[in-house]
Protein backbone atom coordinates (compact mmCIF):
# COMPACT_ATOMS: atom_id res chain seq x y z
CA UNK A 1 0.00 0.00 0.00
CA UNK A 2 1.12 3.56 -0.59
CA UNK A 3 1.48 6.08 2.21
CA UNK A 4 -1.68 7.81 0.99
CA UNK A 5 -3.60 4.51 0.99
CA UNK A 6 -2.39 3.80 4.53
CA UNK A 7 -3.46 7.25 5.74
CA UNK A 8 -6.93 6.91 4.19
CA UNK A 9 -7.41 3.43 5.70
CA UNK A 10 -6.19 4.50 9.14
CA UNK A 11 -8.59 7.46 9.08
CA UNK A 12 -11.34 4.96 8.23
CA UNK A 13 -10.27 2.78 11.18
CA UNK A 14 -10.33 5.76 13.53
CA UNK A 15 -13.86 6.69 12.41
CA UNK A 16 -15.18 3.12 12.64
CA UNK A 17 -13.57 2.13 15.96
CA UNK A 18 -15.33 4.55 18.29
CA UNK A 19 -17.08 3.85 21.55
CA UNK A 20 -20.59 4.84 22.67
CA UNK A 21 -19.09 5.09 26.17
CA UNK A 22 -15.87 4.00 27.86
CA UNK A 23 -15.09 3.43 31.53
CA UNK A 24 -12.90 1.38 33.87
CA UNK A 25 -14.86 -1.82 33.23
CA UNK A 26 -14.43 -1.41 29.46
CA UNK A 27 -10.69 -0.83 29.89
CA UNK A 28 -10.37 -3.97 31.99
CA UNK A 29 -12.44 -6.15 29.63
CA UNK A 30 -10.63 -4.92 26.52
CA UNK A 31 -7.24 -5.18 28.23
CA UNK A 32 -7.91 -8.75 29.32
CA UNK A 33 -9.03 -9.66 25.79
CA UNK A 34 -5.87 -8.12 24.34
CA UNK A 35 -3.63 -9.82 26.90
CA UNK A 36 -5.18 -13.22 26.23
CA UNK A 37 -4.83 -12.77 22.46
CA UNK A 38 -1.21 -11.65 22.75
CA UNK A 39 -0.36 -14.55 25.07
CA UNK A 40 -2.04 -17.05 22.75
CA UNK A 41 -0.04 -15.68 19.80
CA UNK A 42 3.14 -15.53 21.94
CA UNK A 43 3.54 -11.83 21.20
CA UNK A 44 5.97 -9.96 23.47
CA UNK A 45 3.71 -6.95 24.06
CA UNK A 46 3.29 -4.26 26.65
CA UNK A 47 -0.40 -3.27 26.68
CA UNK A 48 -1.55 0.04 28.17
CA UNK A 49 -5.08 1.47 28.26
CA UNK A 50 -5.71 4.88 29.78
CA UNK A 51 -8.12 7.76 29.98
CA UNK A 52 -6.04 10.94 29.82
CA UNK A 53 -3.17 10.36 32.28
CA UNK A 54 -5.02 7.73 34.32
CA UNK A 55 -3.74 4.25 33.54
CA UNK A 56 -6.63 1.76 33.72
CA UNK A 57 -4.96 -1.39 32.37
CA UNK A 58 -1.33 -2.46 32.05
CA UNK A 59 0.25 -5.79 31.13
CA UNK A 60 3.79 -6.75 30.18
CA UNK A 61 4.01 -10.16 28.55
CA UNK A 62 7.09 -12.40 28.47
CA UNK A 63 9.80 -11.06 26.18
CA UNK A 64 9.15 -7.39 26.86
CA UNK A 65 11.62 -5.00 28.44
CA UNK A 66 11.48 -1.62 30.14
CA UNK A 67 12.14 -0.14 26.71
CA UNK A 68 8.68 -1.29 25.55
CA UNK A 69 7.05 0.65 28.40
CA UNK A 70 9.04 3.70 27.39
CA UNK A 71 7.83 3.37 23.79
CA UNK A 72 4.26 3.11 25.09
CA UNK A 73 4.68 6.32 27.10
CA UNK A 74 5.93 8.20 24.05
CA UNK A 75 3.21 6.79 21.76
CA UNK A 76 0.52 7.71 24.31
CA UNK A 77 1.85 11.29 24.37
CA UNK A 78 1.56 11.46 20.58
CA UNK A 79 -1.98 10.05 20.49
CA UNK A 80 -3.14 12.43 23.19
CA UNK A 81 -1.50 15.48 21.62
CA UNK A 82 -2.65 14.87 18.04
CA UNK A 83 -5.92 12.99 18.74
CA UNK A 84 -5.09 10.29 16.20
CA UNK A 85 -3.24 7.01 16.02
CA UNK A 86 0.52 7.06 16.29
CA UNK A 87 0.80 5.04 13.07
CA UNK A 88 -1.25 7.63 11.18
CA UNK A 89 1.19 10.26 12.45
CA UNK A 90 4.01 8.02 11.16
CA UNK A 91 2.49 7.72 7.71
CA UNK A 92 1.81 11.48 7.53
CA UNK A 93 5.37 12.34 8.59
CA UNK A 94 6.80 9.84 6.10
CA UNK A 95 4.66 11.32 3.33
CA UNK A 96 5.74 14.85 4.30
CA UNK A 97 9.39 13.78 4.10
CA UNK A 98 10.62 15.80 7.08
CA UNK A 99 11.98 14.27 10.28
CA UNK A 100 9.35 13.99 13.05
CA UNK A 101 11.08 16.41 15.42
CA UNK A 102 11.43 18.99 12.66
CA UNK A 103 7.92 18.48 11.30
CA UNK A 104 6.24 18.74 14.69
CA UNK A 105 8.81 20.66 16.80
CA UNK A 106 8.63 18.00 19.52
CA UNK A 107 11.24 16.27 21.61
CA UNK A 108 11.62 12.67 20.42
CA UNK A 109 12.37 11.68 24.00
CA UNK A 110 8.73 12.43 24.84
CA UNK A 111 6.90 11.65 21.59
CA UNK A 112 7.00 8.69 19.23
CA UNK A 113 5.33 8.51 15.86
CA UNK A 114 5.56 4.73 15.60
CA UNK A 115 2.54 2.45 15.29
CA UNK A 116 0.80 0.96 18.30
CA UNK A 117 -1.06 3.88 19.87
CA UNK A 118 -4.76 4.26 19.05
CA UNK A 119 -7.21 6.90 20.31
CA UNK A 120 -10.14 6.03 22.55
CA UNK A 121 -12.80 8.13 20.84
CA UNK A 122 -16.17 8.36 22.58
CA UNK A 123 -19.08 9.59 20.45
CA UNK A 124 -20.14 13.03 21.62
CA UNK A 125 -17.03 13.48 23.78
CA UNK A 126 -14.07 13.08 21.41
CA UNK A 127 -10.73 11.48 22.18
CA UNK A 128 -10.50 10.73 25.90
CA UNK A 129 -7.51 8.40 26.04
CA UNK A 130 -5.35 5.83 24.29
CA UNK A 131 -4.94 2.11 23.79
CA UNK A 132 -1.27 1.41 23.18
CA UNK A 133 0.99 -1.57 22.61
CA UNK A 134 4.70 -2.03 21.99
CA UNK A 135 6.75 -5.09 21.24
CA UNK A 136 6.51 -6.10 17.57
CA UNK A 137 7.20 -4.13 14.37
CA UNK A 138 5.12 -0.96 14.34
CA UNK A 139 2.70 -1.97 11.55
CA UNK A 140 2.00 -5.16 13.50
CA UNK A 141 1.58 -3.21 16.77
CA UNK A 142 -1.02 -1.04 15.02
CA UNK A 143 -2.69 -4.03 13.37
CA UNK A 144 -2.98 -5.88 16.67
CA UNK A 145 -4.78 -2.95 18.32
CA UNK A 146 -7.14 -2.56 15.35
CA UNK A 147 -7.91 -6.29 15.30
CA UNK A 148 -8.66 -6.31 19.03
CA UNK A 149 -10.85 -3.21 18.79
CA UNK A 150 -12.79 -4.79 15.93
CA UNK A 151 -13.43 -7.87 18.08
CA UNK A 152 -14.41 -5.82 21.11
CA UNK A 153 -16.66 -3.41 19.18
CA UNK A 154 -18.02 -6.16 16.91
CA UNK A 155 -16.81 -4.50 13.71
CA UNK A 156 -15.77 -6.25 10.49
CA UNK A 157 -11.99 -6.54 10.73
CA UNK A 158 -11.55 -7.62 7.10
CA UNK A 159 -12.90 -4.27 5.89
CA UNK A 160 -10.56 -2.29 8.17
CA UNK A 161 -7.26 -4.18 7.89
CA UNK A 162 -4.27 -2.42 6.36
CA UNK A 163 -2.92 -4.14 3.31
CA UNK A 164 0.69 -5.29 3.04
CA UNK A 165 3.17 -2.49 3.53
CA UNK A 166 6.85 -1.81 3.43
CA UNK A 167 8.95 -3.27 6.21
CA UNK A 168 9.16 -1.01 9.25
Amino acid sequence: MSLTDDIVKIEEQEKALRFASFNEADAWALGQQMREAAAKQKLPLVIDIRIADRQLFFAALPGTTADNSEWVRRKVNSVQRFQKSSYRINREVEKDGRPFAQARALDILDYAYHGGGFPIHVEGAGVIGAITVSGVPQRNDHGFVVEQLCLYLKKDHASLVLGPGAAD
